[in-house]
């Protein structure tokens, strides 16, 4: 085999390595169980992961790319804190965007898909027994998922799976600090269920649409502002 032909395999398998700790990583990261502040230890998290510590390097470096991670003077790599106004500017903009996009899908919504959100609403509901608000979390994306998916405008679309993606990488899950929004939330969600059954008007469901984000922020600004550390 020629040293071309090694090179490329062990560059092939590095690859894969790296992209499997960059996944593992930031999984764990989004999820919680590395929090802001967390010290990375490459070492560690290779030996965690099966692998060297070059693909988890690798992976370090992607993240902090991407805002998850930094790099501290004599501490050394550890999960970025959440940043208040970009989550603020973020949510304020999906608001806007996502009750637009709620709106223009409305007419397109069938019975299959009304069915479909209520039974994901009811496993938030089931949720809230036991709370995991990771869990909660993502089943409130698949819910609102299923209300904006059908929008006709491609732009406006485009900009709702960006600013869910941006929560993502934000590690928002806003129900950890505020849990008790979560009741409000899925009490919410059957009344925005039920105006798009009864054909309401476009405005009535952006604006309740958008009267349902804002009361989330709203709720979560009001924890951070009475306990500034709940975020931490």
């Amino acid at each position: 085999m020629t040293d071309t032909a090694v090179g490329v395999s062990a560059g092939s398998k590095l690859g894969s390595k790296s992209e499997q700790a960059y996944a593992a990583v930031k999984a764990r990261i989004v999820e919680g169980a590395y929090t802001p502040g967390y010290r990375l230890v490459l070492a560690k998290i290779a030996e965690d992961l099966g692998v060297s510590v070059v693909p988890v390097r690798e992976a370090i470096r992607r993240l902090e790319a991407e805002g998850l991670v930094k790099f501290e003077r004599n501490v050394g790599a550890t999960v970025s804190g959440i940043d208040p106004t970009e989550y603020l500017y973020t949510m304020q903009t999906l608001s806007i965007v996502e009750g637009a996009a709620t709106a223009l899908s409305a007419p397109l919504i069938g019975a299959a898909d009304i069915a479909r959100a209520r039974a994901v609403n009811e496993e938030m509901r089931e949720c809230l027994e036991h709370f995991d608000p990771v869990r909660f979390t993502a089943l409130n994306q698949d819910f609102h998922s299923v209300l904006f998916e059908h929008c006709p405008n491609p732009h406006i679309l485009d900009l709702v799976h960006r600013g869910w993606n941006r929560l993502a990488s934000l590690r928002s899950s806003t129900f950890r600090f505020v849990p008790g929004r979560a009741h409000d939330s899925v009490d919410e969600h059957e009344a925005l269920l039920q105006l798009i059954e009864s054909n309401a008007d476009a405005d009535t469901i952006e604006h309740a649409a958008r009267r349902h984000r804002a009361a989330t922020l709203d709720a979560y600004l009001a924890q951070t502002t009475t306990a500034p550390t709940a975020a931490s």
